[in-house]
């Protein structure tokens, strides 16, 4: 079976972390039509303002600056032949969200909230926003969902049980798509800009991921 062309699009301005995960640096260069050439490694395509602007230095911009800078990252980038597009999308429901709703098509989108109280409420607006702007959910996510202790092997719901998260599934009609651990390794692959698929792709991690990347394909009737 081929393996998908697959690209991802940081939109965060503010706040970029693709280079980082990445490990990837520098101003991309333009194409022959004038548009931004995408940094590429592991196989992925990214664009992300963290290649525009100096690594150290605020963004400090309003609103319709933002949204200029978003619809420039949405057109202005020669993705080639891509298969899969994954915007990875700011926490809120602000400009950023709105300007990518109004500019593309969507297939979908995927909530990824921690179990803990304030983390759901602020993933119900998310999902009540999709559902304002007509962009179906793929389902949710639960990210840091469960420490196991290395020491003792006992598993801790650091910010919480699960039920609060299979309630909001149930109450909002949407399916959830798996959960990831809270474990050092994970922090510890960004940190290096090596994905967990990459560093540590025979753990039980590595499987967490590809078993959510599956379920995503899946709904969008790509297989990998």
């Amino acid at each position: 079976m081929r393996i998908p062309w697959a690209g991802i699009l940081d939109t965060d301005i503010f706040g970029p972390s693709i280079p980082t995960l990445f490990d990837l640096s520098g101003e991309p260069r333009l194409s022959s039509n004038n548009q931004l050439v995408p940094l590429t490694n592991y196989g992925v395509k990214t664009m992300s303002m963290g290649y525009l602007v100096r690594e150290n230095a605020p963004v400090v911009w309003r609103g319709p600056m933002v949204m200029k800078a978003i619809q420039q990252l949405l057109h202005e980038v020669d993705w080639g032949g891509l298969d899969i597009l994954v915007l990875d999308l700011p926490p809120g429901t602000g400009d950023t969200q709105l300007t990518i709703t109004q500019q593309v098509i969507l297939d979908g989108s995927v909530i990824v909230t921690t179990p803990h109280t304030l983390a759901t409420k602020d993933a119900v607006k998310g999902i009540n926003m999709f559902k304002t702007v007509d962009v179906g959910i793929l389902g949710l996510v639960q990210n840091m969902a469960l420490f196991n202790c290395p020491h003792c092997h006992h598993d801790t719901h650091v910010f919480g049980s699960n039920a609060r998260v299979e309630s909001l599934c149930r109450e909002h009609g949407i399916d959830f798509l798996g959960d990831i651990p809270l474990h050092p390794s994970i922090g510890n692959d960004a940190d290096q800009g090596k994905p967990t698929v990459v560093a540590e792709p025979e753990s039980s991690r590595a499987a967490a991921f590809l078993d959510i990347a599956r379920s995503i394909c899946a709904k969008v009737d790509m297989k990998i």
